[in-house]
């Protein structure tokens, strides 16, 4: 499967033309990460969005010292670090790999160049991002 397909696999992308997919794509990079293995810790620096397209993440909340809740559980073709690519706020989470994982990894500063050079990608996430947040609303008790 091509980076740009997987991409499209996401919500987050998925009102994307599959030129502004290749074009992202072209700017992702593949890591894998061991079971076990911290992939991006909560306070810390965020700066990139991550696409799982192997194995499976646990979504931590609650830092050093203090008790961790699983928030959630994410397998192939769910992401994380979506806030990371739009706010340079720290990590509200940690996420660590459940089993050896694969990612498609986007950085803050490639997205962001991208945006520039084609502001349209960010109108067409924007419904996207909407709902999201409707959903997280609805969700609360």
């Amino acid at each position: 499967m091509y980076p740009e397909d997987v991409l499209a696999s996401a919500s987050l992308f998925s009102e994307l033309s599959r030129r502004d997919l290749k074009r992202l794509a072209a700017a992702t990079i593949t890591r894998a990460y061991k079971k076990g293995e911290v992939i991006v810790k909560e306070g810390e620096d965020a700066v990139a969005f991550y696409l799982i397209t192997k194995g499976r993440v646990n979504v931590m909340h609650g830092g050093e010292g203090q008790s961790q809740t699983a928030m959630a559980t994410l397998g192939p073709g769910e992401f994380f670090g979506e806030m990371a690519i739009l706010d340079s706020y720290p990590r509200s989470a940690s996420v660590v790999a459940v089993e050896d994982t694969e990612c498609l990894v986007l950085s803050r500063w490639d997205f962001l160049a991208e945006l520039r050079s084609n502001p349209f990608i960010a109108v067409q996430m924007l419904p996207v991002l909407s709902r999201r947040i409707r959903k997280l609303q609805q969700d609360i008790p």
